[in-house]
This record gives C-alpha cells, sequence and structure tokens, in this order.
C-alpha cells in the first residue's frame, strides 16, 4: 500500500500562501489539500477559486480539493478548470451522491466522497463501485487544530474491510487531528491518505513532519 500524506493548507499562514506551496513541492508529501468552505454547510469560510488557481500555478503536485459546501454540483467544472486533481465532495450535503460523481468524473478527475463524523460507512456501499476515495473526517468539519475522534480508527477499519471485500479501487483519506502521534495506527487501519495540517504547518521543521508522519 502506497502511503500519501497531503498537507492541509487551512492550516498555512494565509500571508505568505506561496511559501507554503514551495515547501510542500520540496518534501515528501505527494499532495496537496484545498479545504473549501462557504459557511452554509460549514460554520466556516475559507478559499475559493481564485486561492486555487494560484496554489495550481506555485506548484505540479497533485491538487485534492475538498468540497464542504452546499449544492457542490453546481461547481464542480469551475473548480476542475482552477486546477483541482480530485474533487471530495461530502454525502451529507447531496442529493445524488452517485451523478455528482458522475459528474466529477465527466470533467476528466477523480471523484471521492466524504462522511461526516456521525455518518456510518454503510451508506457508502453502493457508491464504492464508482468512487475513487473516501474521506472520512475524524473532527467536526469547519475548522483546523481540532481533537481527534477515537472512533474515526474503528470507520478506517470497517471501509477498509468492505472495500477489500468488494475488490474496489478506492483510496481511504482521513482528515483531522492527524499527526505523528497517530499515524501509525492509521496507516495500519487501512488508511491509504492522511491529511496533516496544525501537525504539519506548526512544526519546527514542518518538511521533516511530513516525512515523520509517512514514515509512522
Amino acid at each position: 500500500m502506497k502511503r500519501i500524506v497531503s498537507p492541509s493548507m487551512l492550516s498555512a499562514d494565509f500571508g505568505h500562501l506561496a511559501d507554503a506551496v514551495h515547501m510542500i513541492d520540496a518534501s515528501a508529501a505527494e499532495w496537496i489539500h484545498i479545504d473549501v468552505m462557504d459557511g452554509v454547510f460549514v460554520p466556516n469560510i475559507s478559499f475559493g477559486f481564485p486561492v486555487l488557481k494560484a496554489i495550481r500555478a506555485a506548484s505540479a503536485k497533485f491538487i485534492d480539493t475538498h468540497l464542504m459546501i452546499v449544492h457542490p454540483e453546481r461547481y464542480v467544472k469551475r473548480f476542475v478548470d482552477a486546477g483541482a486533481d480530485l474533487v471530495t465532495v461530502h454525502y451529507e450535503a447531496v442529493d445524488d451522491p452517485h451523478a455528482v460523481v458522475e459528474s466529477i468524473h465527466a470533467c476528466g478527475v477523480r471523484a471521492g466522497i466524504s462522511i461526516k463524523p456521525a455518518t456510518p460507512v454503510t451508506v457508502l456501499q453502493r457508491l464504492l463501485p464508482v468512487l475513487d476515495l473516501v474521506l472520512v473526517m475524524s473532527v467536526e468539519p469547519g475548522f483546523g487544530g481540532q481533537s481527534f475522534i477515537e472512533g474515526s480508527v474503528d470507520k478506517v477499519r470497517s471501509l477498509r474491510r468492505m472495500i477489500d471485500k468488494g475488490g474496489f479501487p478506492v483510496q481511504i483519506e482521513i482528515d483531522g487531528g492527524v499527526s505523528v502521534a497517530n499515524a501509525s495506527e492509521l496507516w495500519q487501519a487501512g488508511c491509504d491518505v492522511l491529511v496533516a495540517g496544525s501537525a504539519v504547518f506548526g512544526a519546527e521543521n514542518p518538511e521533516g513532519e511530513i516525512l515523520k508522519i509517512l514514515n509512522a
């Protein structure tokens, strides 16, 4: 299983985003995680198309775009045009997840579905054949720096069993409270991608911290 670290730009210094992107580019992280919040689906507002375009122009790395917004289907193409390589929408934010996944694929990029901590992984059973990735939120979506919800590890294990039983090529990503302290357990539980925000950007040596998480 290939391990991927996806540093979250939500925890970067917004006054020096270019420096943060250059750090990620020079690091062992393969992805850049972009959290898009609308102040409706979650009680916070982050950034949108202009910032994504700027990050895309500054980096050749895979851009992992997590839409925490209502009616994400309205904006899929615009996010792809702005540079997203993967568009992940929330199961709880769409009426027809299958149709939204198809619309993402129609734009030529990978498609993911994210679930909140209270949403069971079983809701995704019928979607697994068409998904590229499932993002398990291990904190309530909306703000960085929250503590990891311990039950999230069991959700990852259950999801891993579902995916492996069906033989689906679906990656598991987890976001929220990820650090060196729990990275090893998360890898072992079946995660393919760890999103790390505060743990990376709050470290004295962010590049070194990415390596520690990757090799935990």
